[in-house]
């Protein structure tokens, strides 16, 4: 007997340490030599769980509870494996008959709870959770549970004075900390967020969770290198985590840090192809992929989002009402730039265009007011709700409730990605448009909005959504945009004479290839400089030192602080040529330019946000802006830069392009988009499933 207790003993602390292979062969031989044995039989089977063997570990765990049907331990192990294995119903049933035996029991109330937060059932399990203290008042882990249920259910107060109380028990708890990092964060208490992730990875170094999460919260505010930092050590802890190393190469994208860039990124191209979870399909737009690579990478990501929100689904289970053919359409936008950025100012005229009594505009906001011009005209024109502060679920039922027939997603993957919101399906149609300029990849998504020179038909298999082509570019662009007065070359830090070629995209977007290319052209016009948006940190001082390795006088590159939009727009009159970027093209800026007389040269990459660029150009009727290889972009900026009429010619041709061209027609726009409604909006209320649709222009 005092040999199977020490067997027992040692397997317990063969999983205690880390060693679950060693522990199951181990349990796996004690098993044969004692069948009878439920310890053996339940170690074993926690083993087979830890190792991904759920179908093995179910068996073993339910020959446990066989050999003693009242064992607490056998039972609530057993559930825990039948939730892994997406039984979790009947594990909640299974639990609930153990507490009618031992009601009150604090371990079967804890496993119950956990149970009932994988069905997404939060309400009840706060209820277990807090039952079960009372029975283990003493137990740190109770209260952190307790928090995590508020915290789903929106109580996020609540889940602080949980948090300190397991704190108050434990106070070296980092599990706590992480919870309480995350409390914070949905709270917009970013800086906290950061601290409370720190303290958790100062604790407990070697889990990786918490430098990630650290990382991804120091991103949050503003602090990239230090961020940059915390991404590298997450990766060296759990070398297959697709997140931090996406995280990682994005950052240093960011920084222009990019010492070591190449192998990082061949890794990351060979995590897409192995399909690893985790990867952002946002930065993974600013890689050199192809269509097909991009499709792989945001369709993984899509596949373990939905997996992990599927019992909310299930639980939420919105239905849709049939609509009549007459009823009104009524659409909604979902979007964290509904103010100063990017995506108000790009939409706003849109919006007003789009005010009529057949369709009923709800712009949905995930950032708060901000109190700007953008916000209070966009409030004018439709019905705005401000959403900031509610969860995803809380979100989608607000959405849902107002029968939005058509949700479009401006944002879909990034910085302020909607993905928890829209994979809940709170509307029958959604649609993938503006802020992510490729494939979702995900099976929510239904429509995926575009146009046939960013889209082509040789693109079209590398689309997961039905595709809409508008008949002229995807962008809407308002011409109409507030310009300031126009300052000097010197206030802009410029020089008084040459050539000044401007590139203000995000720093992501600039990568050494691109960077070479704008080096080669400055080599070829004497005197010109770059101009670029100025960088986060030490960026611009890495970007200077990377000039200098390839021959370039560091003081011919010029950065610009960030302004306000109407004085940035008026720094346009001193730039001579816009260079694109490549593989992930200019969006908002290249508008800006444009609207502001600077033409645009672009070089087309392999993928939709690669194409960007050239739709925007074909539309505006500049077709001749688009280079076809690297020696042509080169060469046709040098062309223009040395040769001062040439330029001048160009830049006349944009100011009449944009009277004649249907670039800048934002009536007309709407007018499509009318169509493009009134073309996804029949389907559905005959009956009939998504399809093309193409509105016709460029085939």
């Amino acid at each position: 007997m005092s040999r199977q207790w020490d067997s027992r003993r040692r397997l317990a602390d063969l999983l205690e340490r880390g060693a679950i292979a060693e522990a199951e062969m181990a349990a796996a031989q004690l098993r044969v030599q004692f069948p009878q044995d439920v310890e053996y039989a339940r170690l074993h089977g926690l083993a087979l769980l830890q190792l991904g063997r759920r179908d093995e570990a179910l068996d073993a765990l339910r020959r446990a509870r066989e050999l003693a049907p009242d064992d607490v331990d056998a039972v609530c192990n057993l559930a825990t494996a039948m939730v892994a294995n997406e039984q979790t119903n009947a594990a909640i049933e299974m639990l609930r008959g153990a507490l009618k035996k031992s009601p009150g029991h604090p371990a079967i109330l804890l496993t119950l709870g956990n149970a009932l937060m994988g069905a997404a059932r939060y309400s009840q399990a706060r209820e277990s959770y807090a039952m079960a203290t009372h029975g283990a008042p003493e137990h740190p882990g109770l209260r952190l549970n307790l928090a995590a249920a508020e915290l789903e259910l929106g109580h996020a107060e609540q889940a602080l004075r949980h948090i300190q109380e397991a704190l108050q028990l434990e106070p070296n708890f980092d599990s706590a900390y992480e919870l309480l990092g995350l409390v914070f964060r949905s709270l917009g208490k970013r800086q906290e967020a950061a601290q409370a992730f720190l303290q958790a990875e100062k604790i407990s170094p070697e889990n990786p969770r918490y430098p990630l999460q650290a990382g991804i919260a120091l991103d949050d505010i503003g602090q990239l290198e230090a961020a940059l930092q915390a991404y590298a050590r997450a990766l060296r802890l759990d070398a297959s985590s697709g997140l931090a190393l996406s995280q990682l190469i994005f950052t240093k994208r960011r920084l222009y840090d990019w010492v070591g860039l190449d192998d990082l990124s061949t890794r990351l191209h060979r995590a897409v192809a192995e399909q690893r979870p985790g990867i952002t399909p946002f930065s993974f737009l600013a890689e050199a992929g192809t269509p097909a690579e991009q499709l792989r990478c945001a369709s993984t990501f899509a596949e373990h989002t939905e997996a992990q929100t599927d019992a909310l689904r299930r639980q939420l289970a919105f239905t849709y009402p049939s609509l009549k053919a007459a009823s009104p359409w009524r659409v909604g936008m979902v979007s964290n730039g509904f103010g100063e950025h990017p995506v108000g100012r790009m939409i706003v005229a849109l919006v007003e265009a789009l005010r009529g009594d057949e369709l009923e505009l709800h712009l949905f906001a995930t950032s708060p007011d901000d109190g700007g011009p953008v916000r209070q005209r966009l409030q004018a024109a439709a019905t705005l709700h401000d959403v900031s502060t509610m969860s995803p679920a809380d979100c989608a039922t607000h959405i849902h409730a107002t029968d939005i027939e058509i949700l479009f997603d401006l944002r879909t993957f990034g910085s302020g990605s909607n993905v928890d919101l829209f994979e809940l399906q709170p509307a029958p149609i959604q649609v993938n448009w503006l802020g992510f300029p490729a494939t979702s990849g995900a099976p929510w998504m239904d429509y995926l909005l575009a146009d046939a020179v960013a889209l082509p038909s040789t693109m079209r298999k590398y689309i997961s959504e039905k595709v809409i082509r508008l008949p002229r570019s995807f962008l809407p662009c308002d011409a109409s945009a507030v310009i300031a007065q126009v300052p000097t070359r010197q206030a802009c830090g410029l020089p008084a004479q040459g050539t000044v070629f401007a590139s203000f995209n995000s720093s992501y977007k600039l990568d050494p290839a691109t960077f070479a290319r704008f080096m080669l052209i400055l080599q070829q016009v004497p005197g010109s400089v770059l101009w670029l948006q100025s960088g986060p940190e030490r960026s611009d001082e890495r970007l200077r030192l990377a000039a200098s390795t390839l021959d370039i006088a560091p003081e011919r590159l010029i950065f610009m602080p960030q302004l306000p939009h109407a004085d940035y727009l008026a720094c346009y009159a001193h730039a001579d040529l816009f260079l694109d970027t490549t593989p992930y093209n200019a969006q908002a800026t290249a508008i800006d330019a444009l609207r502001a007389g600077c033409p645009v040269l672009t070089l087309p990459g392999q993928g939709f946000a690669g194409r960007v660029g050239a739709s925007l150009l074909f539309h505006a009727g500049l077709p001749e802006l688009i280079a076809e290889d690297d020696e042509g972009f080169v060469g046709m900026a040098t062309e223009l830069g040395t040769d001062r009429e040439a330029l001048d010619v160009v830049r006349r041709h944009l100011v009449q392009a944009r009277e004649k061209h249907p670039l800048f027609d934002i009536p007309a726009f709407a007018a499509d988009f009318r169509r493009a409604i009134q073309g996804m909006s029949a389907r559905h209320r005959i009956g009939r499933p998504p399809a093309d649709i193409d509105l016709g222009g460029l085939l």
